[in-house]
């Protein structure tokens, strides 16, 4: 079973991260998901979601909710140092921040690790896996800026919530499936929920 870790954090556009989950465990990976204080915040405030605050029955609440085998989702709490993502020899090559507040992003472009994201984050950096951050923020200062530039050229991937228009959306499923499927394609994982160029 393929292994990605999943973090959502506080910042806007919730969606993109619960939609992402959906996917991915219909592609049939392991899921190793990881929520932030402001992501359970942006979650109910937006979509009005309500997900146990507490990791094991998050977790619970979670695989019942989407009817995926146990061993697919794994929740763990932001100092869940001993959890497999933490660590080189076990954490899953690919990650994905989506959406990635700009805090976030600026504690993993300077190395710090106060926190399970910040920390898995950098133990796929540092093992030459595949970070992708999907930051959702306007305008970006000249620090994110910077920081995201740092992040590039250590090897993260940037994609920006940023739908394209090309497919004629009607609907904002239609704009979040789009960015959903560019971050599936990041991850080599075959998506059929929204069109590519010229198709």
């Amino acid at each position: 079973m393929r292994a990605i870790t999943l973090a959502i954090t506080g910042a806007s556009g919730a969606i993109y991260g619960v939609r992402l989950l959906e996917q991915l465990l219909q592609a049939g990976c392991q899921v190793h998901l990881l929520l932030s204080s402001a992501a359970n915040v942006v979650l109910a405030t937006e979509l009005e979601l309500t997900w146990p605050a507490e990791p094991q029955a998050c977790q619970q609440f979670l695989i019942q909710h989407y009817g995926c085998d146990e061993q697919q989702l794994r929740v763990y709490g932001k100092e869940d140092w001993f959890s497999p993502v933490a660590s080189g020899s076990a954490a899953p090559k690919q990650m994905v921040i989506c959406p990635c507040s700009m805090g976030t992003l600026a504690a993993i472009a300077h190395g710090m690790s106060d926190n399970l994201i910040e920390r898995a984050a950098d133990v796929v950096l540092k093992e030459r896996g595949h970070l992708l951050l999907v930051p959702r923020e306007t305008p970006y200062s000249a620090i994110h800026l910077e920081n995201m530039l740092k992040l590039t050229q250590l090897g993260a991937t940037l994609l920006p919530a940023s739908p394209g228009f090309y497919h004629k959306p009607t609907t904002i499923d239609e704009l979040v499936n789009f960015m959903v499927a560019r971050i599936l394609d990041h991850l080599q994982i075959q998506q059929t929920i929204a069109p590519r160029w010229a198709q």
